[in-house]
């Protein structure tokens, strides 16, 4: 991600765990809410909050919550534009779990009078 604070540690996409999905013959879909996800503006250092919400369809692993919470926590200090960060994160998610389908929405808060929502999909491959 080119628009990172060189200064900000780099999250490790290494730290998201798995555990073996335990229904894998079957379609289901995994949704996750995160309310507490921050970053920083890349431009001004100002903090930018977020609403983080995760839904996937698991193939052979599933993504183990603790470790999710202590990935995105690891984004505090990170500058960050919104679209990159989204797509940072679902990046790291599917080489984690290579799910059969997997979307990210992040809907940013109000900051100098806009609202932000970024939405990644990732299809799994034909």
């Amino acid at each position: 991600m080119p628009d990172r604070d060189p200064g900000a540690p780099t999250p490790a996409p290494d730290a998201l765990e798995t555990f073996p999905n335990p229904e894998p013959s079957r379609d289901y879909t995994i949704s996750i809410k995160i309310p507490e996800f921050t970053c920083v503006c890349p431009k001004t250092g100002q903090p930018d909050f977020a609403t983080l919400k995760l839904d996937y369809i698991p193939d052979k692993t599933c993504i183990e919550l603790k470790s999710l919470k202590f990935y995105i926590w690891s984004y505090r200090n990170v500058g960050a534009f919104h679209e990159a960060v989204a797509n940072e994160i679902v990046d790291h998610l599917v080489a984690a779990l290579a799910p059969r389908y997997l979307r990210l929405k992040a809907r940013f808060n109000v900051r100098g009078g806009i609202y932000t929502k970024v939405t990644v999909e990732h299809p799994r491959a034909a």
